[in-house]
């Protein structure tokens, strides 16, 4: 039946139903609950003209509402004299369910009266109604307010507002506190030159690499925090997987062994993830094959992974090609469209990292990291591990980086005054949901994009 109206669902129209209902006395009916009203009965539709056909003795239009696409028919010679206005204008729909097998979902509206919402919409520049956008993606992200329209298109937004809700659901039911953490900082988190520098009353800030340094005090707090926000890296890369700005999913919680216990943790939220997506109904409309986690994801060490790879024994970082060949092992031996690569060189890794115990003749020369990066069919999606949670380790840990510890005062009063040992990771949402949709590019499932050369729209 008619979902429940609602005070936007429910407004008032002028335009009279055929049968002599006002519209403003019918609730609105979304796309989606069409097919379950009788046939004969009165209907309000509100949405956009999707496609409009003209043939010699009818006229198809079909509406486009935030559920899905609605088909209206106006046939000539029954003293049917509403136009049908240029796609992409807003209207309203009043008419009569009548059953149809050929149109969506059995049935489609009759003998309606139209009324446009506002002024005939101009030609958009992408054509809507296709199946596909077809369109340059430069086309499509100049024309965003307008190409995210498309169904296909809003489908994978749809992707990622379910994989956020997976996201949140599952640490909620394991015991986190969602956290909102500052973006303007005084001090750039990774200690690096790739931030983005802002003049904050006269004095110098950054905006937030991550909220790495506040969501490890907040475990002080609540012990299991989480927090969903952007993040911001002025890097000058120009590739199909970075942006300057990004949606970052956090995660840190204390009273851990090492980092095995927040790689399970990781994991639990993948497989929440992914399996709202699966619910979603957005993968199915897409095609698109939403990964199954296995209940212990393969885990390599970071020496072993060069290896398998070919690489160097020396080499710092595992490199696209390495993570490729990585993701294929991982899928032939394993089964498994995720690999964890532990142990990652300490010297590619920021000051807080805890060290993996044993891999060095002595405190500040271990070689290996009890730290990890989680590849999803090939491509780095999440990066973790344990940090250090002693005041005397990272005064250590920042010293041997050249730097002062008293630039770091205020995110070091945590572990004067007592912090478990603890650990966390970050999922680039962007990322995640690129991969799972197949795209190539990174600003293909981003509404708008921030990178090397973009700032508008």
């Amino acid at each position: 039946m008619p979902s429940p109206s609602t005070s936007a669902d429910a407004a008032s129209t002028t335009a009279g139903h055929p049968g002599g209902t006002p519209a403003s006395h019918l609730a609105r009916t979304l796309a989606s609950d069409l097919p379950a009203v009788p046939p004969g009965s009165a209907v309000h539709l509100q949405g956009w003209v999707h496609r409009r056909r003209a043939l010699a003795t009818v006229t198809f239009l079909v509406l486009r509402d935030r559920t899905g696409l609605a088909q209206v028919v106006l046939r000539s010679g029954v003293g049917q004299t509403t136009e049908v206005p240029p796609e992409e204008t807003t209207v309203e729909v009043t008419g009569t369910v009548t059953a149809n097998p050929q149109a969506p979902g059995g049935v489609e509206v009759t003998e309606p009266v139209i009324t446009p919402l506002t002024d005939a919409a101009e030609t958009p520049p992408v054509e809507l109604w296709r199946p596909a956008l077809t369109a340059a993606l430069p086309t499509l992200l100049d024309n965003a307010a307008v190409a995210w329209r498309h169904p296909a298109q809003k489908a994978r937004w749809e992707v990622a507002a379910a994989s956020l809700r997976g996201f949140r659901a599952t640490l909620d039911a394991a015991g986190f506190t969602e956290v909102c953490t500052p973006k303007l900082v005084g001090t750039a988190t990774e200690s690096g030159a790739n931030v983005f520098a802002v003049d904050y009353f006269g004095r110098p800030a950054y905006l937030a690499q991550s909220p790495q340094f506040y969501k490890q005090q907040m475990v002080g707090v609540f012990e299991r925090v989480y927090e969903v926000g952007p993040v911001f890296r002025a890097e000058p890369h120009d590739t199909v997987r970075h942006l300057a700005e990004y949606r970052s999913l956090d995660v840190e919680l204390g009273f851990i062994r090492d980092h095995h216990d927040v790689l399970a943790v990781l994991r639990e939220v993948i497989a929440g993830m992914a399996e709202a997506v699966r619910g979603s109904g957005a993968a199915d409309r897409l095609g698109i094959e939403v990964p199954e986690v296995p209940d212990r994801i393969p885990v390599l060490h970071f020496a072993d992974a060069l290896e398998l790879v070919g690489a160097p024994s020396d080499e710092p970082d595992l490199a696209p090609e390495h993570e490729r060949a990585l993701g294929e092992w991982a899928l032939a031996e394993h089964g498994s469209d995720f690999v964890a690569v532990e142990g990652y060189p300490m010297a590619k890794r920021p000051f807080y990292t805890h060290p993996e115990p044993g891999s060095g003749p002595g405190v500040g020369s271990e070689r290996w990291s009890n730290s990890f990066d989680l590849l999803f069919r090939g491509l780095e999606l999440v990066t973790g591990g344990q940090r250090l949670h002693r005041y005397a380790d990272y005064v250590a840990a920042i010293e041997a980086r050249g730097e002062d510890p008293a630039s770091y005062a205020s995110y070091l009063a945590a572990f004067r005054h007592g912090m478990p040992p603890h650990g966390g990771f970050a999922i680039g949402l962007e990322r995640w949901v690129a991969r799972l949709v197949g795209a190539t590019n990174v600003r293909e499932v981003t509404p708008f994009p921030r990178d090397l050369h973009r700032l508008v729209p």
